[in-house]
């Protein structure tokens, strides 16, 4: 007899620690992308379905449902833990929603702090009433089927971006930033500068100033110099 595999396969990870996440919620996505050297963000076309719910920051759970499907999602509500983010490849499939208000209600009774799809949502007035910031590339009502295989805990792309369970997933005003879990250190070790050499432009700014230091030319005549 030929086996035939699972219609979900699931993969474990493990997850950073609580105080990792912690550092970096509240953090600008901004100073989070100039810690990996500029980059970080997913595209800019996903947006979060209510404007007034964006932020989170949480741990990543990935799932691949694939296009016109949401079985692999429905699933993954029994491996969230507090503090993820679901975050669900569709191949930018966007002819239907991948979920609804119940299912994200579900979720954030699960623990999970936000949602992330390269695909559509729906259920705009329940989104609202469930308040589980869900960014995504759009809205239709159109409605998952719940059949086709798919993936918990693997790596996926999203949106044209590698995520990773275990990944740290910060959204803010400008967008959503993924930082892999190998880079995590790194980023909080740098980010102390960046907030100083923020906070010092900012400033300058305040004060008046009318180009960035970088352009600003050394006017002391040469023989006033030491």
């Amino acid at each position: 007899m030929i086996d035939v595999p699972p219609l979900i396969q699931r993969q474990s990870f493990t997850r950073p620690a609580p105080e990792q996440v912690q550092a970096l919620r509240g953090t600008p996505t901004g100073f989070i992308v100039d810690a990996m050297g500029g980059s970080g963000a997913l595209d800019y076309r996903l947006r979060p379905a209510i404007a007034e719910q964006y932020a989170f920051c949480g741990v990543a759970l990935t799932v691949d449902a694939g296009p016109g499907d949401n079985l692999a999602l429905v699933h993954a509500l029994q491996d969230v833990q507090p503090g993820d983010v679901l975050m669900a490849s569709t191949g930018g499939f966007t002819g239907c929603a991948i979920t609804g208000d119940l299912v994200l209600g579900m979720a954030k009774n699960c623990g999970a702090v936000g949602f992330v799809t390269d695909g559509c949502v729906r259920d705009l007035v329940g989104l609202r009433t469930v308040g589980l910031p869900a960014w995504a590339v759009g809205v239709t009502p159109n409605s998952p089927q719940r059949h086709r295989p798919g993936t918990i805990g693997f790596a996926i792309a999203l949106a044209g971006h590698p995520v990773v369970s275990g990944d740290i997933v910060v959204a803010d005003l400008d967008g959503v930033v993924v930082v892999p879990q190998a880079r995590i250190a790194q980023v909080l070790a740098r980010l102390p500068q960046i907030r100083a050499a923020e906070a010092r432009a900012d400033a300058a700014v305040r004060e008046g100033a009318r180009l960035p230091s970088f352009l600003v030319v050394d006017t002391t005549p040469a023989a006033s110099k030491p």
